[in-house]
């Protein structure tokens, strides 16, 4: 009976352990052949993933944080950086008036852009103009998706939500606006400082920035056949290849042109040339310029629109080019004047912030230097020697400083941009993002795209200034009365005053 039992258990033992071989080894082969259509069908489901990764842009969450922070540095150029600034500079019965001017236009401007100027600026229209699908910010939210739509920067793939871009831009479309007051600060009417900045962001800041900067983003060039389409989509000026990093025609050019028009159809203050029009407070201007300077490594490094290396380009260039604006400045009144003034130095801060604007992330550090450098003694001379040349009572001396500094940046951008004296050099393909190679790039081909890109600025921001200041004086004038002026224009026009005696 026992060799039985062991005979049996020894069958049956056999029997599953040739069982369990025969289970295992169908294990193995179903595994084996899932593996292999795995295998087999990883190429497509990775196209698929591709596919559906570059149908779905993802927003970067690190660059929509850093131009949050760059359009809040913008907003303290504006308000409190250049209020102060050009308030300690008119006299203190004006200081007000300034400072009202400076922070309701930028309050209006603001509206305006979310109303229909970022439509205009920078959606898809005709070389000059933009179209009107953007008015008051429609289209900002994609139902389908349940999400914000992306705008495109400067790199394939990369994206920030466009009411980021949006909220940024309408910084810049402020401050510039803010920029012309000081041109004929102290005699005109506060209604009628509205109504030119109305009609002048509408004709000529609007136009000019889709002229400059709108275009199709890196991702739109997919192909080569694509390329021509997609570049007349582009606004006029940026078609010609102009570089403008972060404003120098958009801004300053454009708002310098638009003063100095303003200064001579207002008119010159009373007593200008026979009296004495010193700064009430060359302590706020100092702390004016310095907000400035601070809040503009906002204004240049932002507009790289991502925080990578141009950006960081544009930052160290921003305070580099702006210490030796200062120096030289000063350095020119010594030279001049035989004593070196505050006043000098913060203008001398501005100038060089000015000069670099259209550079900064578009030239080395040792081009940026020798912009800022020139920049100082350049608008020096702009604020003196043109200034009495020009006749003109450009009261806080925008178009010396902004204009002036603004014409210098943007040519000298076409010098240093260039890879033989340290710049990054251009784009030459969007398709590939291949950059111009040295011994391809031409001083003399860009500085003169940039030279026409200034001239159809100054033009069109002059014959739009032009046309707008004349149909201001018709409709409620452009002057306060005689009497108005000489009482101060904080009382006059606001019924306060800065400060109690």
């Amino acid at each position: 009976m026992l060799k039985k039992f062991l005979a049996t258990l020894a069958l049956g033992l056999a029997a599953f352990g040739f069982a369990e071989t025969s289970f295992a080894q169908a294990a193995s082969d179903a595994a084996s052949a899932v593996v292999e259509a795995a295998s087999a069908a990883a190429p497509a489901m990775e196209a698929a993933s591709e596919a559906a990764a570059a149908a779905a842009p993802v927003i970067n969450k690190g660059d929509t944080a850093w131009m949050m922070l760059s359009t809040l540095l913008v907003i303290l150029m504006t308000v409190p950086g250049l209020a102060l600034f050009y308030g300690g500079l008119v006299r203190a019965k004006n200081m007000l008036s300034v400072l009202m001017q400076v922070m309701v236009t930028f309050s209006l401007i603001v509206v305006l852009w979310a109303i229909y100027g970022y439509s205009l600026a920078f959606t898809e229209g005709n070389a000059f103009f933009g179209g009107f699908d953007r008015l008051f910010m429609k289209g900002l939210w994609d139902n389908v998706a349940g999400t914000f739509v992306p705008a495109a920067t400067f790199s394939k793939g990369v994206y920030i939500p466009e009411i980021v871009f949006a909220a940024f831009q309408a910084t810049f479309a402020g401050i510039t606006c803010c920029l012309i007051v000081g041109a004929f600060a102290e005699r005109i009417k506060f209604s009628a400082v509205l109504l030119f900045t109305t009609l002048w962001f509408t004709f000529s800041y609007a136009p000019i920035a889709h002229m400059v900067w709108y275009w199709m983003g890196p991702d739109a060039y997919a192909a080569a056949d694509v390329v021509d389409a997609m570049n007349a989509k582009a606004g006029f000026i940026w078609q010609m290849g102009a570089l403008d990093f972060a404003g120098g025609t958009v801004v300053h050019i454009n708002a310098a042109v638009a003063g100095l028009v303003g200064s001579y159809m207002v008119g010159k203050r009373l007593g200008y040339g026979r009296e004495a029009f010193t700064p009430h407070s060359l302590t706020l201007t100092m702390v004016g310029a310095s907000l400035l300077w601070v809040g503009w490594f906002g204004f240049n490094a932002g507009s790289a629109l991502e925080a990578n290396s141009f950006a960081a380009l544009a930052f160290i260039n921003t305070l580099f080019a702006t210490a030796a604006a200062v120096l030289a400045w000063c350095l020119g009144e010594s030279l001049t004047k035989g004593k070196a003034s505050m006043l000098g130095a913060a203008s001398g801060a501005v100038a060089g912030l000015v000069a670099i604007t259209p550079a900064a992330g578009n030239v080395g550090i040792v081009g940026a230097l020798i912009i800022g450098l020139l920049a100082g003694f350049v608008c020096l001379w702009g604020v003196s020697g043109l200034k009495k040349m020009l006749g003109a009572d450009d009261s806080l001396d925008v178009f010396g400083v902004h204009g002036v500094g603004g014409i210098l940046g943007a040519l000298l951008t076409g010098v240093f941009n260039s890879p033989n004296l340290g710049g990054p050099s251009a784009v030459a393909d969007w398709v590939t993002v291949g950059m111009i190679a040295p011994d391809a790039y031409s001083i003399a081909s860009q500085v003169l795209i940039q030279a026409k890109a200034v001239l159809i600025t100054v033009v069109w921001s002059a014959v739009v200034s032009v046309i707008a200041f004349k149909l201001v004086d018709l409709v409620v004038g452009l002057r306060v009365t005689e009497e108005e002026e000489r009482e101060g224009l904080d009382i006059s026009s606001h019924g306060e005053t800065a400060y109690h005696r």
